[in-house]
């Protein structure tokens, strides 16, 4: 996949591009080479990219409907069309498979752009009947202003897009602040969008140096042109992010980390589940706010679930594949420090092995980045690994006795993003699914489930407020009540 490493990524603000005199390498984890410079903006860059959005918010929230919908429906055959250059930045910055990069977030992310196309002449107020004879009202829904959106790297085309999608279609206008770690992957989604139409300074994308986070995250939270936040990212970033947030009286969107259980009943399809439990704990290298952390199996089955877990994720991820990538060594540390950590307390590696040190398939140089799945069985609440999100390749096992065990242990946890059941009763899959404290649960299905239609979103320290759908819209609209007298 060809790379150029004199070309710097740009900014977009108020629709022109511009490249810094400040930069940062973007390395590649599969290569841990270089691929290309990006611009780093700065706090005026930060400023004037508010200043370009405040200054298009009337006129774009005047735009009709049709005209909004025209934007996002062209925009989606651009993206469409422009599908394999856009996975190929992504798979380069990210380290993603081709599967998740160019079959799962490049046609989900225009599906996205559709679905919300279709949907923004559905926003309408109401007429209630007031108290007072003489006396009516309206009740109008109206765009906050300026929003940012702050988006991660794992799934940068649908988690970025999603993060001002929502609320360009409601009439704002945004600031999307992406991850320094895929920039190019943030920059296709202002040149799409300003190549169908959006007017200047409608959107504006900025990245920065790491360095430079917490001064600029800062500025633009309490500039006062700024009306609301969405972060979708770790839930220690998103804690601070709503502190300050939360000094300056500013509404949020969090959807923060997880720590997904699959129940494996004791009547459930084991084949199904072992295939869907392999895709949920491993896909993206487990780097999936979504992914399975924890299996909880039924005694009785469980011996017979391992061994067909362990096939899944061979046939799936092993063999002679290379080993899959994390975006940084860290994830890799993190993650054999927490086996590492269960195994001496007690754990067991039934698939993997964690101390091994995973080779490039060309170089056969040691790669820091690269990690192949371990199954860990035997982990109690006593271990970190029971509580703490791995955001890796790796996977815990826990033996139950009951379905009320199963739903104790999967609550036993301060996340709250997704979940799954796994049995051929489905309503003994109901009943389980509605006790789990989280903002989704998915029957028969791995945990990773994301569609435009429906909503999503956490509980507990998985965050607040919903994206997609209908849902997505009323987040970035506010009630405004107007009474007059006939």
């Amino acid at each position: 996949m060809a790379t150029d490493t004199s070309y710097t990524v740009p900014l977009l603000i108020n629709g022109k591009e511009i490249v810094t005199s400040t930069t940062f390498p973007v390395i590649s984890p599969s290569t841990h080479k270089q691929i290309w410079e990006a611009s780093s903006a700065s706090l005026e860059d930060a400023q004037s990219a508010v200043a370009a959005a405040q200054a298009a918010f009337r006129p774009w929230a005047k735009t009709k409907p049709s005209a909004r919908r025209s934007i996002f429906l062209k925009a989606a055959d651009l993206f469409q069309s422009r599908g394999e250059e856009f996975a190929g930045y992504m798979m380069q910055e990210t380290g993603a498979e081709k599967t998740f990069s160019s079959g799962f977030n490049v046609p989900l992310t225009a599906e996205m752009l559709r679905d919300v196309a279709g949907r923004i002449t559905t926003i309408m107020g109401s007429v209630p009947t007031c108290a007072d004879e003489g006396t009516a009202a309206l009740v109008v829904k109206e765009p906050f202003g300026v929003i940012l959106g702050i988006a991660p790297w794992n799934a940068p085309y649908i988690l970025g897009t999603r993060s001002i999608l929502y609320a360009l279609a409601a009439g704002n206008t945004c600031i999307l602040k992406g991850s320094e770690l895929s920039p190019r992957c943030f920059w296709a989604i202002g040149s799409i969008l300003t190549e169908a139409g959006l007017p200047p300074g409608a959107l504006n994308v900025i990245y920065h140096r790491p360095q430079d986070a917490a001064l600029i995250t800062t500025a633009l939270i309490e500039n006062p042109s700024i009306k609301k936040i969405n972060f979708t990212g770790s839930t220690a970033v998103g804690r601070i992010i709503a502190q300050t947030a939360g000094k300056h009286l500013k509404p949020v969107l969090m959807e923060l980390g997880g720590k997904a259980s699959a129940i494996v009943l004791e009547d459930a399809d084991l084949n199904k589940a072992a295939t869907q439990c392999a895709l949920g704990a491993f896909l993206h290298s487990g780097q999936i706010c979504m992914a399975t952390e924890r299996i909880l199996v039924h005694k009785n089955i469980k011996a017979q679930f391992i061994e067909a877990f362990k096939g899944a994720a061979e046939g799936m991820f092993g063999g002679e594949k290379p080993a899959p990538v994390l975006i940084a060594s860290a994830g890799v540390d993190k993650n054999k420090r927490l086996i590492s950590e269960a195994v001496k307390g007690g754990a067991k590696v039934v698939h993997g092995d964690h101390e091994k040190d995973e080779a490039h398939p060309e170089t056969k140089e040691v790669s820091k980045t690269r990690m192949r799945p371990v199954i860990i069985d035997g982990v109690n609440k006593d271990m970190e690994l029971y509580h703490a999100e791995s955001f890796g390749p790796s996977v815990s096992i826990i033996e139950v006795a009951s379905e009320e065990e199963a739903i104790e242990i999967a609550n036993d946890t301060d996340y709250g993003l997704t979940g799954a059941v796994f049995t051929e009763n489905l309503a003994r899959g109901l009943r389980v699914a509605k006790q789990i404290e989280s903002g989704a649960v998915h029957i028969n299905a791995m945990t990773i489930h994301d569609e435009t239609s429906l909503p999503h979103g956490g509980a507990k320290m998985s965050g607040w407020g919903r994206f997609n759908g209908n849902w997505g819209f009323e987040e970035f609209l506010r009630l405004k009540t107007i009474t007059y007298q006939e």
